[in-house]
């Protein structure tokens, strides 16, 4: 059953996977709980306004994960499908010692290996579209649904780099914005300057380009500039995975929200206020990494996002 649907003028829609993971860290373990980029990327964004979920989830699906996802009042999920008789996507991975790097210990499919969800006709006038990590040929299906996108980004991972980079192409030529981390962006390129390859991922059409570098910070290569920010320095790190969907969340949650109160004709994908997002979204990605799976961000309230948000902009400013 879907969650409440919510309208909003922010109208975020969010393209991806919710699963079931399984996480393995040096001091810890958690078996079973709620993963996906597009349940990290809806709860990070829930902070500044309604946003939409278009997802599949199998049969199995737990109803304490769907009451976790019920917790972030503003999510939309009436496009979250569940499919008789199918499978939940899963995963399971291991973190090595210092938690900067990771192995998979097993990926299952299931539904996400199936046709694409339907997108549900209310969701159609979606302003702001983020299609988070699934085969690029996919996401450009999904895009082709929302006809009144005014800003639209995407992530992508190796597997789709290496398997289908003819179609991620096509799509670079059709998106705004694209998110990936360093590795991908070298691999993409076969360039290993961070600056270099994003300003050749510009010359495959998107207007910019968000580089991840994990406890490093991250880089923006604009068309009208370049942005680079540190990581929050945080004490605590629990598990870092969904920190990278969680920051696209709160970088999209920011501009849709922005953009969507100015009703003044602004861009909302200029270089100021991408960049101005970049940090909503290494805040929200730093309170994700203090806990397992969503747990953290269930405790938050926005006030205490803007609080760190404060912070961290203390922290950055220069003179």
């Amino acid at each position: 059953m879907p969650l409440r649907s919510t309208l909003a003028a922010m109208s975020l829609v969010v393209t991806g996977t919710v699963g079931i993971d399984t996480i393995v860290t040096p001091k810890a373990h958690a078996e079973g709980v709620l993963g996906g980029s597009c349940a990290y990327f809806a709860a990070a964004a829930s902070f500044f306004g309604a946003v939409r979920m278009v997802a599949a989830v199998g049969e199995d699906f737990p109803d304490a994960h769907r009451k976790t996802l019920l917790s972030f009042k503003g999510i939309d999920s009436a496009g979250l499908e569940t499919r008789r008789g199918g499978k939940t996507f899963s995963w399971g991975g291991k973190y090595l010692p210092g938690m900067n790097s990771r192995e998979s210990m097993f990926t299952e499919l299931g539904v996400v290996g199936e046709k694409p969800p339907e997108v549900p006709g209310a969701y159609r006038d979606s302003r702001f579209v983020f299609l988070a990590n699934m085969p690029p040929a996919v996401q450009g299906a999904m895009l082709d649904q929302f006809p009144s996108r005014v800003l639209s980004v995407a992530d992508t991972m190796d597997l789709w780099i290496a398997s289908a980079n003819a179609d991620l192409r096509a799509l670079l030529r059709r998106v705004d914005g694209l998110v990936l981390n360093y590795d991908e962006a070298e691999q993409l390129t076969e360039k290993a300057n961070v600056v270099s390859a994003a300003r050749h991922i510009l010359d495959m059409g998107p207007r910019f380009v968000v580089v991840k570098k994990g406890e490093h910070g991250c880089i923006l290569v604009h068309r009208d500039g370049i942005a680079a920010l540190p990581a929050y320095p945080s004490e605590t790190v629990i598990d870092p995975t969904g920190a990278g969907d969680t920051f696209a969340g709160g970088m999209m949650g920011s501009i849709a929200a922005t953009g969507s109160a100015a009703g003044d004709g602004k861009d909302p994908g200029s270089f100021d206020s991408v960049r101005r997002a970049l940090g909503y979204g290494t805040v929200i990605a730093s309170f994700t990494i203090e806990s397992f799976s969503l747990g953290r961000l269930q405790q938050l309230t926005r006030a205490d996002v803007d609080k760190r948000y404060a912070e961290f902009s203390s922290m950055t400013r220069i003179g």
